[in-house]
């Protein structure tokens, strides 16, 4: 090999594990900081044959945006009750908010709109405790970015 490819080789590998390790970092940032939310579930396919045990998740504040609505909209602004479920507002473009407001950044793909927490995944034979999970436990920063934390039940319990 000659020391151009090398150098090239070199650098490339460098970039890989510099955004790698950035995305690593801003997770557990996120993770470590971020507040704690409960989105209430939408009903939706709950298992794919495919991928193993999981389930596909929807949530009702993103049935609540209207489709007419501008499409450049990027965040949903949500109020945090003293129950810690999140209720809709309006969904806007920057990231002004009012006393008591939260952002949740979304997504729009063709039909759909994602906020980045669609898919739970969980150990081989263990679905049924997760069948009457009613909210996901979200971790949300102050740019609207969110991660997906688990599944609550009715009585807005973490559900292990």
């Amino acid at each position: 090999m000659s020391k151009t490819y090398k150098l090239i080789l070199a650098i490339n590998l460098v970039l890989v594990l510099g955004l790698f390790s950035f995305s690593v970092i801003k997770k557990e940032t996120l993770l470590n900081n971020g507040r704690e939310i409960l989105l209430r579930l939408a009903p939706v396919d709950p298992r794919s044959l495919m991928q193993g045990d999981y389930m596909r998740l929807d949530y009702q504040i993103l049935r609540q945006i209207d489709y007419e609505e501008n499409s450049t909209n990027k965040y949903i602004v949500v109020k945090v009750g003293s129950d810690n479920v999140a209720e809709y507002v309006r969904v806007q473009n920057d990231k002004n908010l009012s006393e008591g407001e939260l952002l949740i950044r979304y997504k729009e793909e063709e039909w759909t709109r994602r906020i980045g927490a669609e898919n739970y995944f969980f150990q081989e034979g263990t679905g049924e405790k997760y069948a009457d999970a009613e909210y996901g436990l979200i971790k949300v920063d102050a740019d609207g970015n969110c991660m997906l934390i688990g599944l609550c039940n009715s009585d807005k319990q973490l559900i292990k």
